[in-house]
């Protein structure tokens, strides 16, 4: 049973509290905080979400949420967590809130399971070049000789590698071990045995037949897979990105994919949204989506139930089940 209700504010952008805050998790929401769940501070200066910061106990976040500087709290002298219904607090918990010793809680752990989910799809039916069968199936209307074009395709005792043991590597693991393949990890920090092979990055991308990048954003991890990097991959492997653009140097990724060396499935570029001329767009051996992997649709309550649960939780007074520690920041998407 819950014995109090914390004062609550919801942070979060317009449009995705429409999509976040449905029906179910309002009445939820209600009954675990004190919160009017039709007020969403997009703007902390605005006067009716000022007047409530200024007596709330907890932010409940989410994408769009303003930073929470210093003069956020100055004017929120009661806040005491951040509970961010997504995934990185990079955006908005800055650092005056860990110097005011906020306890902060990430729903990451929710968001990462679509990104796995889309990561298996794609390593099994890169493997079995479907994208490639179908387009030709498409243009011929007849059954081609599929192993004279594709000798060898399929996914038993393939060769997969995972760059980055982060909550998505590890994920994507767990949901490859039923499958007959061969898994390698890359991972500079992992000390631990996660039951598959560390190798370092170079020999992954040497010995694998799919790569598939978890890897954070960070200054070292900017273009990680560069030119050198990518001339070491197999020909006919597959690069999967589903985690940040800029961890690949796209121009030479693009000039890999011209030559019809390589093939990938590329969910994040750097821009965004490529330049309307970019080949990717049209290239047949690359499977380019508009940043689709992580929470979307109905996938968004998984990510507000968490966020609630930990809610829960804090008004409970038992310690996040999904903390984030200001120290691992560093490291950490």
């Amino acid at each position: 049973m819950i014995e109090r209700r914390p004062k609550t504010l919801l942070a979060m952008g317009l449009r995705v509290a429409e999509r976040l805050v449905t029906g179910p998790v309002r009445e939820r929401l209600v009954t675990v905080a004190d919160v009017d769940p039709d007020l969403v501070a997009h703007d902390f200066a605005d006067p009716r979400a000022a007047a409530v910061l200024a007596e709330a106990e907890v932010l409940y976040t989410s994408w769009g949420c303003p930073p929470i500087t210093a003069e956020v709290l100055a004017a929120a002298p009661r806040l005491r967590a951040v509970v961010h219904a997504a995934g990185s607090v990079k955006y908005h918990v800055t650092d005056a809130c860990w110097q005011r010793g906020l306890l902060v809680s990430s729903a990451a752990a929710a968001n990462a399971e679509p990104v796995a989910e889309f990561t298996l799809a794609a390593i099994l039916f890169a493997n079995k070049r479907v994208l490639e069968i179908a387009r030709l199936y498409r243009e011929h209307h007849v059954a081609l000789d599929w192993d004279g074009r594709f000798p060898g395709f399929g996914n038993y005792r393939r060769t997969i590698g995972i760059v980055g043991a982060s909550r998505i590597g590890r994920r994507v693991l767990e949901l490859l071990r039923p499958f007959d393949v061969d898994v390698l990890i890359a991972d500079p920090y992992l000390t631990e045995d996660l039951g598959v092979q560390h190798v370092e990055l170079d020999e992954l991308l040497a010995r694998c037949d799919v790569v598939s990048l978890h890897a954070p954003l960070l200054p070292e991890t900017r273009h990680l897979i560069d030119a050198a990097r990518l001339a070491r991959m197999r020909d006919g492997a597959t690069l999967i990105n589903t985690a940040r653009g800029a961890l690949v140097d796209q121009e030479a990724l693009t000039a890999e994919l011209v030559s019809a060396r390589l093939f990938a499935v590329i969910d994040h570029t750097e821009p965004e949204v490529l330049p309307a001329d970019s080949p990717l767009y049209d290239l047949p051996q690359v499977l380019l989506t508009p940043h689709i992997a992580g929470s979307l649709g109905g996938e968004l309550a998984r990510m507000a139930d968490l966020a609630l649960d930990e809610l829960t939780r804090y008004a409970r007074g038992l310690p996040f089940a999904h903390g984030v520690a200001s120290e691992t920041l560093a490291r950490i998407a």
